[in-house]
């Protein structure tokens, strides 16, 4: 049941080699849950984060869960509530926009591979000592973009991120190219007015250029 910090950063590594983008979906009506799901795995993005900001978004990942090729994680996890609904919905990994001691205890005693979120060399660090190698930085452009994230990877070499939150079709061969990113995360490939619209192809679309960036 539970996971180590060090198993737990393994998994997050494997899913976030899956692509090099993962979507963020802010999902507001679980109707739009499978095509959607579908429509991103078949454009070669089967890892989705799925943010818990609706209050559809449980029933969403639960939708989402059942799609062949699929590989669903909750999004926006802050406490321990978010963490076990987001696991008994379906969830396989979480994403958070920080961390605590509060909230990596409960990803790791429900066994809830976790993403955790890192502005700074300190938060990275911190996460590093207790065994996370594989972080979310965030808000990446707000943050300092990718020339801050380039910069750590020489003093922090055993790291790798998912730079999230800004992150665009423009500037994601910015991170992608560096040595210490894994992947990034973006909503671009699933906007809102195309998810509304039933656009599956259309997104289907955004999704293949989104899995074709590559360093």
């Amino acid at each position: 049941m539970s996971i180590t910090p060090q198993d737990a950063s393994l998994r997050a590594r494997e899913i976030c080699q899956a692509a090099p983008i993962v979507p963020v979906l802010v999902v507001h009506d679980a109707a739009q849950a499978r095509p959607l799901a579908e429509a991103l795995v078949a454009g070669g993005l089967p890892a989705l984060e799925v943010t818990l900001r609706t209050p559809a978004a449980l029933d969403v990942i639960r939708a989402m869960a059942d799609v062949p090729g699929g590989i669903v994680g909750a999004g926006t996890l802050i406490t321990p509530d978010d963490v076990k609904a987001a696991k008994d919905a379906g969830a396989t990994f979480g994403v958070s926009p920080g961390a605590t001691d509060t909230l990596l205890d409960a990803c790791e005693a429900e066994g809830l591979p976790l993403l955790p979120g890192a502005a700074s060399a300190s938060e990275a660090m911190r996460l590093l000592e207790r065994g996370y190698t594989t972080q979310k930085f965030f808000p990446a452009e707000a943050a300092g973009g990718a020339k801050f994230i380039g910069s750590l990877a020489s003093p922090l070499p055993q790291i790798s991120f998912c730079p999230t939150g800004g992150v665009s079709p423009s500037n994601a061969m910015d991170y992608l190219k560096l040595a210490n990113v894994i992947c990034a995360g973006g909503s671009w490939v699933a906007p809102s007015k195309l998810v509304e619209a039933g656009a599956w192809d259309e997104i289907e679309a955004l999704a293949r250029d989104a899995a074709a960036l590559k360093a």
